[in-house]
Protein backbone atom coordinates (compact mmCIF):
# COMPACT_ATOMS: atom_id res chain seq x y z
CA UNK A 1 0.00 0.00 0.00
CA UNK A 2 1.03 3.23 -0.67
CA UNK A 3 2.34 5.51 2.29
CA UNK A 4 -0.30 7.44 4.46
CA UNK A 5 -0.57 10.72 4.29
CA UNK A 6 -1.95 12.64 7.52
CA UNK A 7 -5.61 12.39 8.47
CA UNK A 8 -7.66 15.35 7.12
CA UNK A 9 -11.28 16.65 8.53
CA UNK A 10 -13.09 15.84 5.23
CA UNK A 11 -13.03 14.38 2.05
CA UNK A 12 -15.30 15.11 -0.32
CA UNK A 13 -15.51 12.17 -3.66
CA UNK A 14 -17.03 14.49 -6.72
CA UNK A 15 -16.60 17.79 -7.82
CA UNK A 16 -19.94 18.56 -9.65
CA UNK A 17 -23.07 20.44 -8.34
CA UNK A 18 -23.38 18.04 -5.04
CA UNK A 19 -19.11 18.44 -4.19
CA UNK A 20 -18.55 22.06 -5.09
CA UNK A 21 -20.80 23.95 -2.97
CA UNK A 22 -20.38 22.15 0.30
CA UNK A 23 -16.25 21.65 -0.51
CA UNK A 24 -16.45 25.52 -0.27
CA UNK A 25 -18.72 25.63 2.59
CA UNK A 26 -16.33 23.23 4.50
CA UNK A 27 -12.78 25.06 3.82
CA UNK A 28 -14.44 28.39 4.61
CA UNK A 29 -15.41 26.99 8.12
CA UNK A 30 -11.21 26.33 8.50
CA UNK A 31 -11.42 22.56 7.81
CA UNK A 32 -8.61 21.09 6.26
CA UNK A 33 -10.65 19.36 2.96
CA UNK A 34 -9.75 17.61 -0.19
CA UNK A 35 -11.72 16.98 -3.47
CA UNK A 36 -10.88 13.47 -5.46
CA UNK A 37 -11.98 14.17 -9.14
CA UNK A 38 -11.98 11.74 -11.26
CA UNK A 39 -11.60 14.01 -14.18
CA UNK A 40 -8.89 16.68 -15.39
CA UNK A 41 -8.62 19.91 -14.34
CA UNK A 42 -9.38 22.13 -17.57
CA UNK A 43 -8.52 25.31 -18.81
CA UNK A 44 -11.77 27.12 -20.80
CA UNK A 45 -10.32 29.45 -23.01
CA UNK A 46 -8.10 26.23 -24.17
CA UNK A 47 -9.75 23.11 -23.81
CA UNK A 48 -13.61 24.32 -24.48
CA UNK A 49 -13.31 24.63 -28.61
CA UNK A 50 -16.37 25.76 -30.30
CA UNK A 51 -16.75 21.89 -31.90
CA UNK A 52 -18.95 19.41 -30.82
CA UNK A 53 -17.03 16.32 -30.98
CA UNK A 54 -13.89 18.04 -29.86
CA UNK A 55 -15.86 18.35 -26.64
CA UNK A 56 -16.36 14.16 -25.75
CA UNK A 57 -13.94 14.40 -22.89
CA UNK A 58 -15.91 16.09 -20.53
CA UNK A 59 -18.06 13.47 -20.74
CA UNK A 60 -18.21 9.94 -18.62
CA UNK A 61 -17.85 7.79 -21.01
CA UNK A 62 -16.73 4.91 -19.36
CA UNK A 63 -19.49 2.22 -20.39
CA UNK A 64 -22.35 1.82 -18.17
CA UNK A 65 -25.01 -1.30 -19.30
CA UNK A 66 -28.71 -0.34 -19.62
CA UNK A 67 -31.37 -2.27 -18.71
CA UNK A 68 -35.47 -2.78 -19.02
CA UNK A 69 -37.71 -1.45 -22.01
CA UNK A 70 -36.11 1.91 -22.22
CA UNK A 71 -32.79 1.67 -21.46
CA UNK A 72 -31.17 5.08 -20.38
CA UNK A 73 -28.62 6.61 -22.48
CA UNK A 74 -25.32 7.65 -20.69
CA UNK A 75 -22.39 9.56 -21.46
CA UNK A 76 -23.57 13.20 -22.80
CA UNK A 77 -27.01 13.23 -21.68
CA UNK A 78 -26.57 13.18 -18.12
CA UNK A 79 -22.73 12.82 -16.58
CA UNK A 80 -19.53 14.29 -16.58
CA UNK A 81 -15.97 14.24 -15.78
CA UNK A 82 -13.59 16.43 -14.92
CA UNK A 83 -13.29 19.36 -12.17
CA UNK A 84 -16.73 20.85 -12.13
CA UNK A 85 -18.34 17.59 -13.03
CA UNK A 86 -21.85 17.30 -15.13
CA UNK A 87 -21.98 21.41 -14.61
CA UNK A 88 -19.19 21.58 -17.37
CA UNK A 89 -22.12 20.23 -19.92
CA UNK A 90 -25.26 21.10 -18.30
CA UNK A 91 -27.57 23.81 -19.93
CA UNK A 92 -27.38 26.06 -17.40
CA UNK A 93 -30.77 26.07 -16.38
CA UNK A 94 -31.59 26.56 -13.16
CA UNK A 95 -35.54 27.02 -12.42
CA UNK A 96 -36.66 26.38 -8.64
CA UNK A 97 -38.68 23.17 -7.83
CA UNK A 98 -42.21 24.28 -6.72
CA UNK A 99 -43.46 23.76 -3.24
CA UNK A 100 -45.39 20.97 -3.53
CA UNK A 101 -42.59 19.39 -5.80
CA UNK A 102 -41.33 17.81 -2.34
CA UNK A 103 -45.02 16.42 -1.63
CA UNK A 104 -45.83 13.87 -4.14
CA UNK A 105 -47.39 11.51 -2.14
CA UNK A 106 -49.31 13.87 -0.22
CA UNK A 107 -50.71 15.40 -3.06
CA UNK A 108 -51.55 12.27 -5.06
CA UNK A 109 -50.36 9.09 -2.88
CA UNK A 110 -47.91 8.48 -4.96
CA UNK A 111 -44.37 8.08 -5.46
CA UNK A 112 -42.97 9.61 -1.72
CA UNK A 113 -42.41 12.49 0.10
CA UNK A 114 -39.08 14.89 0.89
CA UNK A 115 -37.69 14.66 4.31
CA UNK A 116 -38.08 18.47 4.19
CA UNK A 117 -39.88 21.17 1.92
CA UNK A 118 -39.38 23.90 0.12
CA UNK A 119 -39.30 26.38 3.23
CA UNK A 120 -35.88 24.28 3.72
CA UNK A 121 -34.47 25.19 0.49
CA UNK A 122 -35.78 28.48 -0.10
CA UNK A 123 -32.60 30.60 1.58
CA UNK A 124 -30.34 28.64 -0.50
CA UNK A 125 -31.78 29.08 -3.24
CA UNK A 126 -31.69 32.69 -3.10
CA UNK A 127 -27.77 32.55 -1.92
CA UNK A 128 -27.21 30.62 -5.01
CA UNK A 129 -28.81 32.91 -7.17
CA UNK A 130 -27.10 35.35 -6.07
CA UNK A 131 -23.35 34.08 -5.74
CA UNK A 132 -24.01 32.02 -9.42
CA UNK A 133 -25.41 35.29 -11.23
CA UNK A 134 -28.10 34.06 -12.44
CA UNK A 135 -29.81 35.49 -15.12
CA UNK A 136 -33.91 35.67 -15.17
CA UNK A 137 -37.23 37.49 -15.27
CA UNK A 138 -38.28 40.68 -12.92
CA UNK A 139 -41.85 38.93 -12.42
CA UNK A 140 -41.32 34.93 -12.37
CA UNK A 141 -45.42 33.98 -12.59
CA UNK A 142 -45.13 30.78 -10.57
CA UNK A 143 -44.61 29.01 -7.43
CA UNK A 144 -43.98 30.88 -4.46
CA UNK A 145 -43.71 34.85 -4.93
CA UNK A 146 -39.06 35.36 -4.32
CA UNK A 147 -38.00 37.68 -1.81
CA UNK A 148 -35.12 39.25 -3.83
CA UNK A 149 -35.52 39.57 -7.39
CA UNK A 150 -32.66 37.66 -10.07
CA UNK A 151 -29.30 39.62 -9.91
CA UNK A 152 -29.25 39.81 -13.94
CA UNK A 153 -31.82 40.71 -16.64
CA UNK A 154 -33.09 37.10 -18.76
CA UNK A 155 -30.64 36.19 -21.80
CA UNK A 156 -31.86 37.07 -25.24
CA UNK A 157 -34.46 34.64 -26.71
CA UNK A 158 -33.07 32.51 -29.13
CA UNK A 159 -35.12 31.28 -32.31
CA UNK A 160 -37.12 28.29 -31.04
CA UNK A 161 -38.23 30.56 -27.55
CA UNK A 162 -39.75 33.55 -29.81
CA UNK A 163 -41.13 30.81 -31.58
CA UNK A 164 -42.50 28.88 -28.71
CA UNK A 165 -43.65 32.33 -27.26
CA UNK A 166 -45.82 32.78 -30.57
CA UNK A 167 -47.18 29.40 -30.40
CA UNK A 168 -48.19 29.25 -26.69
CA UNK A 169 -49.53 32.72 -27.38
CA UNK A 170 -51.97 31.52 -29.72
CA UNK A 171 -53.30 28.98 -27.47
CA UNK A 172 -53.44 30.79 -23.96
CA UNK A 173 -50.02 29.12 -22.52
CA UNK A 174 -48.17 31.66 -20.52
CA UNK A 175 -44.32 31.72 -21.00
CA UNK A 176 -41.62 33.40 -18.85
CA UNK A 177 -37.60 34.21 -20.20
CA UNK A 178 -35.99 31.36 -18.08
CA UNK A 179 -33.81 31.64 -15.51
CA UNK A 180 -30.35 30.65 -16.50
CA UNK A 181 -27.00 29.80 -14.73
CA UNK A 182 -25.50 32.20 -17.29
CA UNK A 183 -24.49 35.68 -17.34
CA UNK A 184 -26.42 38.29 -19.22
CA UNK A 185 -23.70 41.26 -17.98
CA UNK A 186 -20.56 40.73 -16.30
CA UNK A 187 -20.32 39.72 -12.94
CA UNK A 188 -18.07 39.51 -9.73
CA UNK A 189 -17.50 36.40 -9.11
CA UNK A 190 -16.79 35.57 -5.49
CA UNK A 191 -13.21 33.83 -5.27
CA UNK A 192 -12.97 34.42 -9.01
CA UNK A 193 -13.13 38.36 -10.03
CA UNK A 194 -14.80 39.32 -12.92
CA UNK A 195 -16.68 36.90 -14.84
CA UNK A 196 -17.73 38.25 -18.53
CA UNK A 197 -21.23 38.04 -19.78
CA UNK A 198 -22.60 35.14 -22.62
CA UNK A 199 -21.50 35.28 -25.54
CA UNK A 200 -24.57 33.73 -26.95
CA UNK A 201 -22.67 30.80 -28.59
CA UNK A 202 -24.95 28.10 -27.76
CA UNK A 203 -22.27 25.83 -26.64
CA UNK A 204 -23.52 25.10 -22.97
CA UNK A 205 -24.11 21.59 -23.69
CA UNK A 206 -20.09 21.17 -24.27
CA UNK A 207 -17.86 23.80 -22.48
CA UNK A 208 -18.59 27.47 -21.70
CA UNK A 209 -15.06 28.81 -23.23
CA UNK A 210 -15.18 32.63 -21.36
CA UNK A 211 -16.81 31.36 -17.99
CA UNK A 212 -20.12 32.95 -18.56
CA UNK A 213 -21.75 29.47 -17.42
CA UNK A 214 -22.20 29.21 -13.84
CA UNK A 215 -20.37 25.49 -13.88
CA UNK A 216 -18.49 24.99 -10.47
CA UNK A 217 -15.05 25.23 -12.35
CA UNK A 218 -15.52 29.20 -12.46
CA UNK A 219 -17.74 29.39 -9.28
CA UNK A 220 -17.72 27.05 -5.93
CA UNK A 221 -14.30 25.28 -6.66
CA UNK A 222 -12.41 28.47 -6.75
CA UNK A 223 -13.66 30.12 -3.46
CA UNK A 224 -12.98 26.44 -2.23
CA UNK A 225 -9.38 26.44 -3.23
CA UNK A 226 -8.96 30.34 -1.71
CA UNK A 227 -9.92 28.59 1.01
CA UNK A 228 -7.37 25.93 1.70
CA UNK A 229 -9.18 23.31 0.11
CA UNK A 230 -7.11 20.78 -1.94
CA UNK A 231 -8.55 19.71 -4.91
CA UNK A 232 -7.11 16.65 -6.65
CA UNK A 233 -7.62 15.80 -10.29
CA UNK A 234 -7.39 12.38 -12.21
CA UNK A 235 -8.30 10.83 -8.61
CA UNK A 236 -10.47 7.55 -9.24
CA UNK A 237 -11.41 6.44 -5.86
CA UNK A 238 -11.69 2.04 -5.64
CA UNK A 239 -11.97 1.78 -2.27
CA UNK A 240 -13.06 3.58 1.06
CA UNK A 241 -11.62 2.16 4.69
CA UNK A 242 -13.19 1.44 7.52
CA UNK A 243 -12.53 0.45 11.31
CA UNK A 244 -13.76 -2.27 13.58
CA UNK A 245 -16.92 0.47 14.73
CA UNK A 246 -18.09 1.42 11.55
CA UNK A 247 -16.59 4.63 10.59
CA UNK A 248 -15.09 5.41 7.35
CA UNK A 249 -11.47 5.88 8.27
CA UNK A 250 -10.40 6.27 4.38
CA UNK A 251 -9.88 6.22 0.74
CA UNK A 252 -7.93 4.37 -1.96
CA UNK A 253 -7.59 6.22 -4.90
CA UNK A 254 -5.40 6.15 -7.98
CA UNK A 255 -4.47 9.61 -9.28
CA UNK A 256 -2.63 9.53 -13.00
CA UNK A 257 -1.76 5.99 -12.65
CA UNK A 258 -0.36 5.62 -8.77
CA UNK A 259 -2.26 4.47 -5.79
CA UNK A 260 -2.87 6.75 -3.04
CA UNK A 261 -4.33 6.52 0.31
CA UNK A 262 -5.70 9.15 2.40
CA UNK A 263 -6.93 9.16 5.80
CA UNK A 264 -9.96 11.05 6.44
CA UNK A 265 -12.47 12.03 9.50
CA UNK A 266 -16.06 12.50 7.28
CA UNK A 267 -16.39 11.46 4.19
CA UNK A 268 -18.86 13.52 1.54
CA UNK A 269 -19.72 11.04 -1.09
CA UNK A 270 -20.51 13.41 -4.08
CA UNK A 271 -20.26 11.10 -7.25
CA UNK A 272 -23.39 11.32 -9.06
CA UNK A 273 -26.69 8.60 -8.97
CA UNK A 274 -24.58 6.08 -10.77
CA UNK A 275 -21.27 6.64 -9.45
CA UNK A 276 -22.16 6.73 -5.68
CA UNK A 277 -24.65 3.78 -5.25
CA UNK A 278 -21.56 1.85 -7.35
CA UNK A 279 -19.06 2.51 -4.81
CA UNK A 280 -21.40 1.92 -2.16
CA UNK A 281 -22.10 -1.87 -3.52
CA UNK A 282 -18.27 -2.22 -4.61
CA UNK A 283 -17.50 -1.46 -0.77
CA UNK A 284 -20.86 -3.03 1.12
CA UNK A 285 -21.23 0.00 2.51
CA UNK A 286 -24.64 1.45 4.16
CA UNK A 287 -26.66 -1.17 2.20
CA UNK A 288 -28.82 -1.76 5.63
CA UNK A 289 -31.52 -0.68 4.29
CA UNK A 290 -31.96 -2.53 0.84
CA UNK A 291 -31.97 1.05 -0.82
CA UNK A 292 -28.83 1.70 -2.03
CA UNK A 293 -29.23 1.40 -6.13
CA UNK A 294 -32.98 1.28 -5.43
CA UNK A 295 -35.65 3.96 -6.37
CA UNK A 296 -33.72 4.86 -9.98
CA UNK A 297 -35.50 7.66 -11.95
CA UNK A 298 -34.83 9.71 -14.75
CA UNK A 299 -36.83 12.69 -16.15
CA UNK A 300 -39.29 11.97 -18.87
CA UNK A 301 -37.71 14.41 -21.47
CA UNK A 302 -39.67 14.28 -24.52
CA UNK A 303 -38.58 16.92 -27.43
CA UNK A 304 -41.45 18.10 -30.68
CA UNK A 305 -39.43 19.40 -33.81
CA UNK A 306 -41.22 21.55 -36.26
CA UNK A 307 -39.66 23.09 -39.75
CA UNK A 308 -40.47 26.60 -39.88
CA UNK A 309 -39.89 29.00 -42.92
CA UNK A 310 -38.06 31.31 -40.51
CA UNK A 311 -34.17 31.42 -40.26
CA UNK A 312 -33.85 29.70 -36.90
CA UNK A 313 -29.99 29.28 -36.57
CA UNK A 314 -30.58 26.55 -33.81
CA UNK A 315 -27.31 26.44 -32.38
CA UNK A 316 -27.29 29.95 -31.59
CA UNK A 317 -28.34 31.60 -28.09
CA UNK A 318 -28.80 29.85 -24.24
CA UNK A 319 -30.73 26.23 -25.33
CA UNK A 320 -33.41 26.85 -22.85
CA UNK A 321 -34.17 30.58 -23.17
CA UNK A 322 -37.96 30.24 -22.78
CA UNK A 323 -40.04 28.51 -20.05
CA UNK A 324 -43.87 27.71 -18.90
CA UNK A 325 -44.74 25.97 -16.29
CA UNK A 326 -48.34 26.53 -16.84
CA UNK A 327 -48.27 22.34 -17.07
CA UNK A 328 -46.73 22.11 -13.88
CA UNK A 329 -50.26 20.49 -12.43
CA UNK A 330 -52.76 20.39 -15.43
CA UNK A 331 -56.03 20.55 -14.82
CA UNK A 332 -56.73 17.78 -17.07
CA UNK A 333 -54.53 15.17 -15.69
CA UNK A 334 -54.53 12.02 -15.64
CA UNK A 335 -50.90 10.88 -13.58
CA UNK A 336 -49.27 12.63 -10.46
CA UNK A 337 -46.84 15.55 -10.71
CA UNK A 338 -46.27 17.41 -13.71
CA UNK A 339 -43.92 19.03 -16.23
CA UNK A 340 -42.51 21.74 -17.22
CA UNK A 341 -41.97 23.36 -20.86
CA UNK A 342 -39.01 25.12 -22.08
CA UNK A 343 -37.29 26.08 -25.70
CA UNK A 344 -34.40 23.91 -26.88
CA UNK A 345 -31.30 25.00 -29.00
CA UNK A 346 -29.61 21.88 -31.11
CA UNK A 347 -25.84 21.67 -32.34
CA UNK A 348 -26.08 19.71 -35.37
CA UNK A 349 -24.29 16.35 -34.91
CA UNK A 350 -26.53 16.06 -31.83
CA UNK A 351 -29.41 16.51 -33.78
CA UNK A 352 -28.51 14.62 -37.27
CA UNK A 353 -28.15 11.61 -34.57
CA UNK A 354 -31.36 12.14 -33.36
CA UNK A 355 -32.87 12.08 -36.61
CA UNK A 356 -31.34 9.45 -37.76
CA UNK A 357 -32.39 7.68 -34.51
CA UNK A 358 -36.17 8.50 -34.31
CA UNK A 359 -36.98 8.79 -37.74
CA UNK A 360 -34.08 6.60 -39.77
CA UNK A 361 -32.94 8.93 -42.03
CA UNK A 362 -29.96 7.78 -43.41
CA UNK A 363 -27.92 8.45 -46.05
CA UNK A 364 -29.14 10.84 -49.06
CA UNK A 365 -32.46 11.16 -47.07
CA UNK A 366 -31.10 12.45 -43.80
CA UNK A 367 -28.43 14.63 -45.66
CA UNK A 368 -31.41 16.13 -46.91
CA UNK A 369 -33.28 16.67 -43.74
CA UNK A 370 -30.02 17.86 -42.63
CA UNK A 371 -30.19 20.53 -45.00
CA UNK A 372 -32.86 22.66 -43.11
CA UNK A 373 -31.41 22.57 -39.59
CA UNK A 374 -31.44 26.09 -39.83
CA UNK A 375 -35.01 26.03 -39.62
CA UNK A 376 -35.66 23.55 -37.27
CA UNK A 377 -36.75 24.56 -33.61
CA UNK A 378 -37.51 22.05 -30.71
CA UNK A 379 -39.30 22.10 -27.53
CA UNK A 380 -39.18 19.49 -24.52
CA UNK A 381 -40.10 18.74 -21.52
CA UNK A 382 -39.05 18.04 -17.91
CA UNK A 383 -40.97 15.86 -15.66
CA UNK A 384 -41.61 14.19 -12.99
CA UNK A 385 -40.51 10.46 -12.65
CA UNK A 386 -42.08 7.78 -9.63
CA UNK A 387 -39.53 5.53 -8.02
CA UNK A 388 -40.40 1.73 -9.20
CA UNK A 389 -39.06 -1.75 -8.31
CA UNK A 390 -38.29 -2.10 -11.40
CA UNK A 391 -35.32 0.62 -11.62
CA UNK A 392 -32.13 -0.03 -10.19
CA UNK A 393 -28.69 -0.08 -10.43
CA UNK A 394 -26.70 -3.24 -9.64
CA UNK A 395 -23.19 -3.94 -10.44
CA UNK A 396 -22.56 -6.19 -13.58
CA UNK A 397 -20.19 -9.66 -13.66
CA UNK A 398 -18.14 -7.50 -16.78
CA UNK A 399 -15.26 -5.54 -15.69
CA UNK A 400 -14.19 -1.53 -17.02
CA UNK A 401 -10.75 -1.37 -18.11
CA UNK A 402 -9.97 -0.29 -14.84
CA UNK A 403 -10.54 -3.52 -13.41
CA UNK A 404 -14.00 -2.79 -11.54
CA UNK A 405 -17.54 -4.21 -11.73
CA UNK A 406 -19.54 -2.01 -14.65
CA UNK A 407 -22.54 -1.00 -13.27
CA UNK A 408 -25.85 -2.02 -14.84
CA UNK A 409 -29.06 0.41 -14.83
CA UNK A 410 -32.44 -0.87 -15.69
CA UNK A 411 -35.05 1.59 -16.09
CA UNK A 412 -38.62 1.11 -17.60
CA UNK A 413 -41.14 3.92 -17.92
CA UNK A 414 -43.96 3.36 -15.75
CA UNK A 415 -48.24 3.88 -16.65
CA UNK A 416 -47.58 7.21 -14.57
CA UNK A 417 -44.41 8.41 -17.15
CA UNK A 418 -45.97 7.07 -20.39
CA UNK A 419 -49.26 9.39 -19.63
CA UNK A 420 -46.84 12.34 -18.57
CA UNK A 421 -45.36 11.85 -22.12
CA UNK A 422 -48.29 11.64 -23.92
CA UNK A 423 -49.83 14.74 -22.60
CA UNK A 424 -46.84 16.70 -22.99
CA UNK A 425 -46.41 15.37 -26.86
CA UNK A 426 -49.95 16.61 -27.62
CA UNK A 427 -49.06 20.26 -26.22
CA UNK A 428 -45.92 20.42 -27.65
CA UNK A 429 -47.34 19.73 -31.50
CA UNK A 430 -49.98 21.71 -30.84
CA UNK A 431 -48.17 24.61 -30.00
CA UNK A 432 -45.65 24.04 -32.56
CA UNK A 433 -48.84 23.71 -35.03
CA UNK A 434 -49.96 27.13 -33.32
CA UNK A 435 -46.32 28.65 -34.44
CA UNK A 436 -46.74 27.37 -38.01
CA UNK A 437 -44.22 24.50 -38.03
CA UNK A 438 -44.61 21.74 -40.79
CA UNK A 439 -43.22 18.34 -40.86
CA UNK A 440 -43.93 17.64 -36.35
CA UNK A 441 -42.20 15.27 -35.26
CA UNK A 442 -41.12 13.41 -31.65
CA UNK A 443 -38.17 12.29 -29.69
CA UNK A 444 -38.70 10.10 -26.71
CA UNK A 445 -36.11 10.44 -24.35
CA UNK A 446 -35.16 10.21 -20.33
CA UNK A 447 -32.74 13.11 -19.47
CA UNK A 448 -30.77 13.07 -16.11
CA UNK A 449 -29.85 10.07 -13.30
CA UNK A 450 -31.64 10.32 -9.82
CA UNK A 451 -32.26 8.60 -6.65
CA UNK A 452 -30.43 5.44 -5.84
CA UNK A 453 -28.90 6.77 -2.29
CA UNK A 454 -32.46 8.10 -1.06
CA UNK A 455 -32.41 10.33 1.70
CA UNK A 456 -36.07 9.95 4.29
CA UNK A 457 -37.26 10.12 7.96
CA UNK A 458 -36.21 6.24 8.50
CA UNK A 459 -32.99 3.99 7.63
CA UNK A 460 -35.72 1.30 6.93
CA UNK A 461 -36.34 2.67 3.47
CA UNK A 462 -33.83 5.36 3.20
CA UNK A 463 -30.03 5.34 2.80
CA UNK A 464 -29.39 8.86 4.48
CA UNK A 465 -31.35 11.17 6.29
CA UNK A 466 -32.58 14.14 5.79
CA UNK A 467 -29.18 15.86 6.78
CA UNK A 468 -27.58 13.24 3.98
CA UNK A 469 -25.84 11.47 6.85
CA UNK A 470 -25.96 7.53 6.28
CA UNK A 471 -28.47 5.90 8.80
CA UNK A 472 -25.63 3.15 9.66
CA UNK A 473 -22.64 4.99 8.96
CA UNK A 474 -21.93 7.59 11.57
CA UNK A 475 -19.18 10.00 9.38
CA UNK A 476 -20.11 9.02 5.77
CA UNK A 477 -22.44 11.73 3.88
CA UNK A 478 -23.98 11.82 0.68
CA UNK A 479 -24.97 14.22 -1.41
CA UNK A 480 -25.50 14.38 -5.31
CA UNK A 481 -28.94 13.77 -6.95
CA UNK A 482 -28.64 10.35 -5.78
CA UNK A 483 -30.55 11.44 -2.52
CA UNK A 484 -33.47 12.91 -4.27
CA UNK A 485 -36.74 11.31 -3.02
CA UNK A 486 -38.39 12.06 -6.52
CA UNK A 487 -37.74 13.62 -9.18
CA UNK A 488 -39.25 17.04 -9.21
CA UNK A 489 -40.20 18.63 -11.73
CA UNK A 490 -38.07 21.10 -12.70
CA UNK A 491 -34.21 20.49 -13.91
CA UNK A 492 -31.77 19.18 -11.13
CA UNK A 493 -28.76 21.25 -11.08
CA UNK A 494 -30.06 23.85 -8.60
CA UNK A 495 -31.75 21.68 -6.08
CA UNK A 496 -28.89 19.56 -6.13
CA UNK A 497 -26.16 22.70 -5.06
CA UNK A 498 -29.29 23.91 -2.50
CA UNK A 499 -29.10 20.55 -0.99
CA UNK A 500 -24.90 20.54 -0.88
CA UNK A 501 -25.09 23.60 1.32
CA UNK A 502 -27.84 22.85 3.31
CA UNK A 503 -25.89 19.75 4.05
CA UNK A 504 -22.63 21.65 4.78
CA UNK A 505 -24.99 23.57 7.25
CA UNK A 506 -25.94 20.64 9.18
CA UNK A 507 -22.64 19.21 9.27
CA UNK A 508 -21.32 22.30 10.84
CA UNK A 509 -23.77 22.82 13.45
CA UNK A 510 -23.22 19.15 14.50
CA UNK A 511 -19.42 19.83 14.25
CA UNK A 512 -20.23 22.93 16.88
CA UNK A 513 -22.48 21.33 19.13
CA UNK A 514 -19.96 18.57 19.44
CA UNK A 515 -17.12 21.37 20.41
CA UNK A 516 -19.03 23.16 22.99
Amino acid sequence: MPEVEETVDCVVIGTGAGGAPLLARLAMAGLKVVALEAGGWHDPTKDFATDEKAQAFLFWNDERLSAGKDPVAFGRNNSGTGVGGSTLHYTAYTPRAQDDDFHLHRDFGAGVDWPFGYNELEPYYEELEHFLGISGPENYPWGKARKRSYPLAPLPLNGAAQLMQRGCAELGIRTSPAANAALSARYYQEGVGWREACTNRGFCQAGCNNGAKASMDVTFLPLAAAHGADIRPNSYVTEIERNSSGHVTGVVYTQNGIQQRIKCRNLFLCAGAIETPRLLLLNELALTSGQVGRNFMAHTGIQVWGTFAEDIRPYKGIPGSLISEDTHRPKDADFAGGYLLQSIGVMPVTFASQAARARGLWGQAGRDYMRDYNHIAGINILGDCLPHADNFLELAEEKDARGVAKPRVHFTAQPNEQRITAHAEKVMRQIWEAAGATDIWAFPRYAHTIGTARMGLSGDDAVVDANGRAFDVPNLYICDNSVFPSALAVNPALTIMAVSLRTADKFLEKERRRDQ
